[in-house]
């Protein structure tokens, strides 16, 4: 009998494994916090890259489903100085490959493919210890439990897993992100539309920056960049109306279209604190349990993280589909792969992060871009 798999988050790691594992008919259960698929909002656009994450959706059979997602255009980017000028654009011609969609919908699809009742929802993982042998017991902050000869970790930066194979937490980077949106920007924030084009924008200078996508129905999602300290970010007061005036006048002096992307949004500005794991973070195999995705290398973001979550979600449920009397060598064989693959990308993600906001930039990013096709 194949063992059960347990898993803790129904993020796109999560749910890819979970998918996978039930195209090959082993049975899987997913315990998630959030008391609902629409408990809030799931993030913004993700590039779908062909060498991870839309071989992950292949592997989980849902490659038609994720094209019917993909959102003609939105691979176009471009980068502008602080006044506003053009310093790089590139169009979208359709030959790219990473297109992109957006994360709530490519959740969607990967929930509506497993059976109902695979996911638990409201079920956030309080406690979790060994019995030995492999087995281990997860409590719920609902009193509810189970235990597992299996238990996968797919439960974010700060997984309640990872203790159980890792004393590693993530530390904070020095640099956080502050998000906004404008709705309906063609008609209502005019300037701004015209400022971020089809796709992606980002304007930076050294420790800062406005970077932006746009969605569907014209909205613009930003993500404005800071390198200051968590102290400075409470001083903010982000429950203020006034939040949004206090980080835009960072940037004093800034083309008004791209300060218009933090001041003229509808909605309070949300705090996004960056964290990491170390780069090379790996751990002993412990029998019966292993992490995946953020709760396993999270990094500074690069475009790779959603990517990396699914591919490991995917690779896990091919090596015990793999290996189905032999758990421990499907989980020998998956980390090893992924300890090597997160360590390089955790890499490439600190060398991305110098060329947004080290002294040089954005020259060495666009040097970047324009050499070898986008990096994220």
């Amino acid at each position: 009998m194949r063992t059960h798999v347990t898993i803790i988050g129904a993020g796109l790691g999560g749910l890819t494994l979970a998918r996978v594992l039930h195209v090959h008919g082993i049975p899987v259960t997913v315990h998630e916090a959030e008391a609902s698929p629409a408990a809030r909002a799931q993030g913004g656009m993700l590039d779908i890259h062909e060498h991870n994450g839309q071989a992950a959706l292949a592997a989980a059979g849902l490659t038609e489903e994720f094209r019917g997602l993909v959102l003609p255009g939105r691979q176009a980017s471009r980068a502008l100085a602080p006044d506003g000028t053009v310093l790089y654009e590139e169009a979208d011609d359709g030959t790219g490959g990473r297109p992109e969609v957006l994360r709530g919908e490519l959740r969607r699809i990967l929930l509506d493919s497993l059976p109902a009742g695979t996911v638990r929802w409201g079920q956030k993982a309080d406690r979790v210890h060994g019995l030995g042998d492999g087995r281990h017991v997860v409590t719920f902050a609902d009193g509810d439990s189970v235990t597992t000869s299996l238990l996968v970790g797919a439960d974010g930066a700060w997984s309640r897993v990872r203790p159980l194979l890792s004393d590693a937490v993530p530390e904070y980077t020095g640099i956080s992100f502050v998000e906004t949106y404008l709705p309906d920007a063609g008609t209502r924030h005019p300037a701004a539309a015209k400022a971020v084009g089809d796709g992606a924008m980002f304007a930076l200078a050294p420790g800062k920056g406005i970077q932006a996508h746009r969605e569907t129905g014209g909205t613009l999602h930003t993500y404005v960049a800071l390198r200051r300290t968590l102290d400075w970010f409470a001083g903010v007061g982000f429950a203020d109306a006034a939040a949004a005036e206090r980080i835009a006048a960072e940037f004093d002096g800034w083309a008004p279209e791209l300060t218009a992307l933090i001041t003229e949004g509808e909605t309070a500005p949300v705090f996004r604190p960056l964290h990491t794991l170390p780069g090379d973070h790996r751990w002993d195999r412990v029998p019966g349990v292993t992490l995946l995705g953020d709760a396993a290398h999270l990094m500074i973001p690069n475009g790779e993280g959603a990517n990396l979550a699914m591919y490991d979600g995917a690779e896990l449920g091919k090596a015990l589909a793999a290996h189905p009397e032999d758990t421990e060598a499907a989980l020998t064989a998956f980390e090893g792969a992924m300890f090597a693959r997160s360590a390089a990308e955790a890499a490439d993600a600190v060398h991305l992060h110098e060329l947004m906001y080290g002294e040089d930039t954005p020259h060495g990013l666009i040097a970047l871009l324009a050499g070898a096709g986008p990096a994220a």
